[in-house]
Order: C-alpha cells, then structure tokens, then sequence
C-alpha cells in the first residue's frame, strides 16, 4: 500500500517544500509586524493568529506522517497512518473551519463547535489505532459526508447574513469581499473530500499536496487583504439605543421620523457622502441619530446603507461628467471615480453597472464620448 511512497523522490521533494512554505506562511503570520500585500489594510489580527495556527497544523500533519518515508514494515507505516488520521482529525480539521468563520467579522460566532464535531473522527481514529485495523471507517466516511455538509450549508447562511451586514453598515466594500471566503471553504473542503474519500495511491498523494500548496499561498494573502471592521462600535451604538428612558425613545421616533429631511441636510447638502470610507455609524451621528434608526429608516425604503451612498455617488459622478464634457475638459473615468468618493475604481465599476446595468465605458460611449 505504501511501498511507491519510498520510491518517489519527486513526490518526497513536494512534501518537504510543502511543509516548508506552510512554516514559513506560519511564521510570517505569526511574527511580521507589517502587511507585505495591502499596506493600505489592517487584518484582523485574530484571524491572522488562527491562521498561523491552521498553517502549523499542516506543518506538524506532515511531520506525523513523515515515518512512512522511512518504515519497513506494513504494519508500522499503516499505525503510522491511523495515527496521523487522529491527529488531524484533533488540529488540521477543526482549525480549517475555525479560519472561515473568524474571517465573518459580523459578530464572534462561538469555535468550540468546529472542534466538538470532531470528536467522533478521533474516537473512532483512536478505535482503529487500538484495533490495528479499519473496523469503524465505512461508518466515519458516512459522518464525514455529513458534517461537511452541514458546514457548507451552516457557511452560506452565514455569509449571507455577512454580506447583508456589510451592506447595512459599510459604503466601500473593497478589502471586505464576501465571495473571498468561499474561496477558502471551497479550497478547505476540497481538501478534505480528498483527504478522506479519495483512492489511496500515487494520484491521491500529489492531489492532497497541489492543494495544499495553493491553501498556503492563497491564505496569507487573504488574511491581509482582509479589512479589520469595528464591530464593536456597532453594538455598542445598538446597546445605547436598546438601554434608552422613554424619554430618549420618544425624541429617537421624532429624529427617526425627519430622517429622510436630515439626510437631505447634513449628508446630500454638505456633500458628506463623498467622504472615502463613510461608514453608517459615521453618518449617523452627522445626522444626530443612531445606527439602529437609520438601519431602520433605510430597510423602510427598500435599501442598504451601502445602495443609498453608491447612488448618489454615482449621481455625482454622472454631473461631473457632463460638466466635463460641457466646458469640454480633459478628465478620465478614475479622477471623476476618486472625485465622487471611491478609493477604488473596481469598486466604483461594480456599483456602477448595478445602479445602471452597464459598464462604465459602454455608458460613456452610449453618452457620446
């Protein structure tokens, strides 16, 4: 079963340079004090820690199984094998699913979950260490299907109730992306489906380490890439507004009922909205208002925080074009796009072609430029 593993010089080499990039991502997670892929971005720092800690676990997964290389006997190499099997399934597993969900920064979803569920792996991996023999695997292939289908279905409920989070708070959405984690589940779990449905056998092997090898250098910079979001100041605006007298509540009903003319005033008026980075705690308290009533005023109308300062950032962008095509002076697409407000102009092409269903180039075409 094992005997092609001790032949393979190539297959030895990517194993040895796989272990090492995954020490060297972790110690570079672990110990830089600066961001090497977006200087302009402060990561999480917790999920740069849990991240380290996933990396390491692939580390000492390849230290654990490294025996093979060297063992004679059958048996030995196939111990060897169970008890990397119970190793894994208490450190490389549970930490992969621990990294997706710190990279959720709505609210700190509780870990201890992602380590309980694999409890059965390790008993039944301790079982077959005990036995010598696959006695249990049939019944932990079946629970390994299961849980993997419950994390795939538990994560898009969750980072759809992300992205609605950012959308209701945040106006710039860039180093916030919702589609990157799923990119880190999708990659986790394909790891694990051949990890532990696979055919044990030379294409098994190479698979299981290809993988990893894009894991490691994808998630270093996703884990930088990431902004860090104050959640903190959003429950505390949500407690303050949930601990108000009745006093207070009623003059919140009065402010919550001029909303729509307060905007008018102190965000539209004073062009605040095109401040880069204006977060609805921000706004809020330009308009003399919390968080929570200016959700609500927002869900009222059928919107998102982040849908109404696009809209009328895009409505500023379309006057500065036609001023500039007017008094016929020289512009480009990005100066007018960091003049309305936008830091990037991918993100201003996104919310763009939502707010008109074109591209920014095909409307300027259509306009006559």
């Amino acid at each position: 079963m094992y005997e092609y593993i001790r032949t393979d010089i190539p297959y030895i080499m990517l194993y040895a340079v796989v272990a090492s990039l995954a020490a060297t991502a972790s110690c570079y997670l672990l110990w830089r004090d600066g961001n090497a892929f977006a200087a302009d971005v402060t990561p999480p720092l917790r999920l740069r820690r849990w991240a380290a800690a996933f990396l390491a676990s692939i580390v000492l997964n390849h230290a654990w199984y490294s025996p093979i290389f060297f063992l004679d006997s059958d048996r030995d190499m196939m111990m060897t094998d169970y008890v990397g099997w119970l190793l894994d399934s208490m450190t490389v597993f549970p930490l992969a699913v621990t990294v997706v969900l710190t990279m959720l920064q709505d609210r700190r979803r509780p870990l201890w979950p992602a380590f309980a569920m694999m409890v059965p792996f390790c008993v039944g991996a301790a079982l077959a260490v005990a036995c010598g023999h696959y006695v249990l695997v049939s019944v932990l292939y079946g629970y390994a299907l299961l849980m993997s289908l419950g994390i795939v279905i538990y994560m898009v409920r969750a980072l759809r109730q992300y992205g609605r989070w950012l959308r209701n708070n945040y106006a710039d959405l860039e180093h916030k992306e919702v589609w990157q984690s799923f990119v880190v589940l999708g990659i986790i779990m394909l790891a694990f489906a051949v990890y532990a449905f696979s055919i044990r056998g030379p294409a098994y092997q190479y698979a299981m380490q290809l993988i990893l090898v894009v894991l490691i250098c994808y998630l270093p910079w996703r884990v930088e890439t990431l902004s860090e979001l104050n959640t903190r100041a959003c429950r505390a605006e949500s407690d303050d507004c949930q601990d108000a007298s009745a006093a207070d509540n009623a003059l919140q009903q009065a402010v919550l009922n001029n909303i729509g003319q307060l905007l008018q005033q102190r965000c539209i008026d004073t062009q605040l909205y095109l401040q880069p980075g204006l977060t609805v705690i921000q706004l809020a308290k330009a308009i003399g208002t919390n968080r929570l009533y200016l959700s609500q005023y927002f869900s009222s109308q059928g919107i998102t925080y982040n849908a109404y300062i696009n809209d009328l950032r895009i409505d500023h962008f379309i006057r500065l074009y036609r001023d500039a095509i007017g008094s016929q002076r020289p512009f480009t697409a990005q100066q007018l796009a960091g003049e309305s407000g936008y830091r990037s102009y991918s993100t201003f092409g996104i919310a763009f072609k939502q707010r008109t269903g074109q591209t920014v180039t095909a409307w300027m075409r259509d306009m006559g430029k």
